[in-house]
Formats: C-alpha cells, structure tokens, sequence
C-alpha cells in the first residue's frame, strides 16, 4: 500500500501509536481501544512490539502527535527493529511522509490498516471488487506523497513543446478508469442480488439480518443458531462476506439468518461505500439482530458505533430519537452475548438491565446459554409483524378459506352478500402467496 524500498510482510514487528484527544476519554476506554488497535495489527499477522498510548491537547498539522512524542517513539522502533508503525488514527497524506521521514520506517494509518484485513480476507469475488474499490479511492489522495521523486514531464517536439501529463496525472487517470470497471462490475453483481432477493421476497420467507460489532460473537451465534461452521474465531473480522442459511423458529416455519460483516469504530468510509451491496441485505431484512458483547468495557461505545453505521444505511435504531415515538423502519433487537465471560456480580448486573427491556436476550453463544430464549424473541418479534387484513370470499371459495384458517389466525368470520368477510391475521409471506393463488380481483377486499 505505501511505496517504499523495503516490504512488510507477515510477521513484521510493528510499532503501535495510539492517540487519544481530549473530547475522546470520555466516550471510549483508552486501554480498551488500544486493544482493539492491537487486534486489527494481529489480524494480518503483523507482531506488535511495542505500544504507545499518547494524550494529546491539539492535532498537529504537519505530524498529528508532537516533536516531543515522536522523539519518544523513536528509540523503541530502534531498539525492536520495528519495521511498520500503524498510527491509530487517520492520517493525512502530508503526515504520513512527515512521519515515515522522522522514523525512519513505514506508516500506516487506521484506514489503511483496515483496508489491508479486507483485502486479506474477502473471499468472493465481489467481495474483492469492494476492497479494491475502497483501496483505489484511500490511495488516489496519496499519490502525492507517493510519487515526490519524479519531474513533470514534457510533452510535444522541441522547444514549443508545453508541460506534458505528469506521472501523478497519468496514476490518478489509470486509478480513475479501474474504479469506473470496477464500479461497473459491482453494478452487475448488485442486480444479481436484487434479483436473488426478488426472488427471496416472492418466495417469500422473512429475513433476519445479524449485525454487530466486530469480534461480537456474530458468527458464533450464527454457527449456534443455523448449526454452520462459519468461520467463527477471537478475531478482528474473522468474516467478511454475507452468509446465508435457512433457520426454523418457534411459530414460524422458515426464515433467511444472513450473518453480515463486522462493524468497528471509525470504518473508513470508502468501505462503508464499497460495501454497500453487500450491506444492501440488512436494509432489506425483516428484524435486524444487534449482537453485543455486552462485556466489553467499550460495550455502550461499539453500540452507539454500529448504530451511526445503521443510520448511514439508512436504517433507523430501535428506539426513538427523543422527539417523539416514530417507529423504526425496520424493527431491531438485541443479543447481549458472552455472558459466560462475566464475572458473578457483572452478571447479576447484566441479567437486571436485561429483565427490563423486552427487546433483549442475553446469551452465550459458545455455550448455548439463552440461544433458545433468543430464539423465541427472534420468533415474537416476526410474527409481530403479522398484518391484520379484511378478506372477501364467495361461499364456493372453500379452498381459499380453508387456506387462510391453516396458514393465518382468523380473528373474524361475517357474512357479506354473496359471501363472507375474513379477518384474518397473516405474516408478510402468506399474505403475498395468498395473493399470488387467489388475486384480489378474483378474492376482493371491501
């Protein structure tokens, strides 16, 4: 990702900046995001040294941190042979030369960092379009610094030939015309899924989307509730594309669990764009499953991070914003997860908070504590979603009511002139098979 005469491969001792400004100890565990830090660098390998948690009162312009503070690193990159230094943060283009100058060895930011785990791990060929995408777009702003040792070249024949196309130009032209393939290729896959999802919706069975932090336990829960060997470990984005496997819930006789990629603070923004395809599945589902490792120290932190992420999607949270009880567009619960890890006061406390919400299950999703208490939220929660409707048959209609009283809940049976009116309750995929076998010209409703 940076130029540079050496290369970090796997295994590559790595130097660890984390910064931390005033505005931000309140809303985040330093010691917690230094972690998180620590995980992304593991994560593809790197072999972190040595970490640096750094206070600072101000951003500096030219370096972020401090003369002082670099001067204080400098002496650990010398002493461990440190090869890469990963800045926890985002750096502009003119920092990162600043920085890899005063020490002597690459740098890379968050961004970058993050963009490095997605492009190590997608495993579709979609997937890989995504970070490609995301990747081009980080490195466009950086050709500056990426190419200070060449001259403007000159174009045209002899003396009258005026300034030519630089070789930044020319870079920035090619980043250009592989981001339109890409862009375009992504187009296609995206119709692809709009018309597996089309399909989906008039088969149709209702769609439970899994989101959360990353290294929440998503995938563990997953595996748990659809018995999948996902890939499932104590890693940062252990997963990154979408899976999908059908799953049986207590009332409801088939659902779609899609298990979508992690969230994390500060996801750069070229991927949430280069994602949004895949992220497409949770905008569309029926319930939205936030998992939580609700021990956590930055627990409420990651919440209110994937919750920023959601509303980006355009998908509203599960509670109202304060100025009224607007409902969500797409209902949401909660899965509180790792309880096992809890110590016993920690879990009394946990177990209390739970007890007043009726929108969370608290589980354990390696041990299988509460999955079936999760299971049966999932279930209360579609079939909430049950439609009460008016329905018009004629007498001879026989196979359509019978239909409706095996599939739905018939609340009421009137007698209306030729016929009888059915009121009857019926979840969003009947309701539509319904329509399908008897359509409302033939089946009218008054």
């Amino acid at each position: 990702m940076i130029d540079s005469p050496e290369e970090v491969t796997r295994g590559a001792a790595a130097l660890l900046v984390v910064p931390e400004w005033h505005s931000q100890r309140l809303a985040r565990d330093l010691d917690a995001r230094a972690e998180e830090a620590k995980g992304l660098a593991v994560a593809i390998g790197l072999d972190v040294v040595a970490v640096h948690t750094l206070r600072l009162r101000q951003t500096r312009a030219a370096t972020l941190i401090g003369v002082g503070q670099i001067e204080a690193i400098t002496p650990d990159i010398e002493k461990h042979g440190v090869q890469l230094v990963v800045v926890d943060a985002a750096l502009s283009p003119i920092q990162q030369r600043n920085l890899e100058t005063s020490f002597g060895t690459k740098v890379i930011d968050r961004t970058g960092l993050i963009l490095e785990i997605f492009g190590e791990r997608a495993a579709t060929a979609e997937g890989r379009l995504q970070v490609e995408l995301a990747h081009l777009d980080y490195q466009a702003g950086r050709l500056v610094r990426s190419w200070t040792h060449l001259e403007r070249q000159r174009g045209g024949f002899g003396f009258l030939g005026g300034p030519g196309e630089t070789q930044i130009e020319a870079d920035r032209r090619m980043i250009r015309n592989r981001m339109a393939r890409i862009r375009r290729s992504l187009d296609d896959a995206r119709r692809t899924r709009q018309l597996q999802r089309s399909k989906r919706q008039r088969a149709p069975w209702p769609v439970v989307a899994l989101v959360g932090y990353t290294n929440s336990g998503k995938s563990t829960f997953f595996n748990r509730l659809t018995g999948s060997d996902v890939m499932a470990e104590d890693m940062l984005f252990a997963t990154l594309d979408p899976t999908m496997r059908e799953i049986r819930l207590p009332g409801v006789d088939k659902a779609i669990l899609s298990d979508t990629v992690g969230f994390v603070s500060d996801l750069p923004t070229e991927l949430v764009a280069a994602f949004r395809a895949t992220l497409e599945e949770v905008t569309t589902a029926d319930l939205i499953v936030h998992v939580r490792d609700i021990v956590h120290p930055d627990s409420d932190a990651q919440y209110d991070d994937v919750r920023a992420i959601l509303s980006s999607l355009g998908v509203n949270g599960p509670q109202d914003d304060g100025e009224g009880d607007t409902p969500p567009a797409i209902p949401q619960i909660e899965i509180w997860n790792k309880i096992d890890t809890a110590d016993a006061d920690g879990r009394a406390g946990i177990e209390e908070m739970a007890a007043r919400r009726s929108d969370v299950a608290v589980v354990s999703a390696v041990t299988g504590e509460g999955v079936e208490a999760a299971r049966v939220l999932m279930a209360a929660q579609l079939t909430a979603l049950h439609k009460v409707q008016r329905i018009y048959l004629d007498y001879q209609d026989g196979e359509a009511a019978a239909w409706l009283h095996a599939r739905g809940e018939v609340l009421a049976d009137e007698p209306e002139g030729e016929g009888h009116v059915l009121t009857v309750r019926l979840d969003p995929a009947d309701s539509a098979r319904f329509e399908r076998l008897w359509p409302t010209d033939d089946a009218p409703t008054p």
